[in-house]
């Protein structure tokens, strides 16, 4: 009885271990620019198809090719790019180290996307979690939207839904 006991009690340690280590991610919601698709807590690259270039969000960086071929590094596009719109262009999502060594193969998977347009970005959008970046037009100070989303969420009950504290004025008769 007491060797069931402890294989269960160590069964239960592990569990709650592996657990734990998988709660713990990482997040740069922050650090990603207003014209990034929403619905991504990290994200390493954005391969923008339309102009087959990436955009490297830790360095606030573009990279495409410059007119000799050679890879660029850069702060802003080039002026051939001057007429393209971040916020409407689409963006596709690569969390791999140095993703802009697989351009050949990004530029022909992902050419499909050229002209998509319907992409919404977190300029637009109303989740609390991206009023922490830089510009939202809900301009919260930095760290404040941080401080809603988590007690927003420290609220949760398991259920799925976040528990609403209300003034108490309804009727309790309304349909949910």
């Amino acid at each position: 009885m007491k060797k069931i006991f402890l294989t269960l009690l160590v069964a239960v340690g592990l569990l709650s271990t592996q657990s734990s280590a998988q709660v713990s991610i990482n997040a740069n919601i922050g650090s990603q620019p207003l014209w990034a698709p929403v619905g991504h807590d990290y994200v390493e690259y954005y391969y923008l198809p339309e102009i087959e270039s990436y955009y490297y969000v830790p360095k606030k960086q573009f990279i495409y090719m410059d007119n000799n071929g050679r890879r660029s590094f850069s702060n802003a596009l080039p002026s051939r790019y001057r007429g393209y719109d971040l916020d409407r262009g689409y963006k596709v999502v690569i969390n791999s180290r140095d993703a802009y060594n697989n351009f050949d193969r990004d530029r022909v998977k992902y050419a499909k996307y050229k002209k998509v347009k319907n992409q919404k970005i977190i300029r637009y959008s109303n989740d609390p979690r991206y009023y922490e970046v830089k510009g939202h037009p809900h301009g919260m100070p930095p760290g404040q939207a941080k401080k809603i989303y988590s007690s927003k969420r420290s609220q949760n009950q398991g259920n799925g839904h976040v528990k609403e504290h209300g003034n108490g004025g309804g009727n309790g008769k309304g349909k949910h």
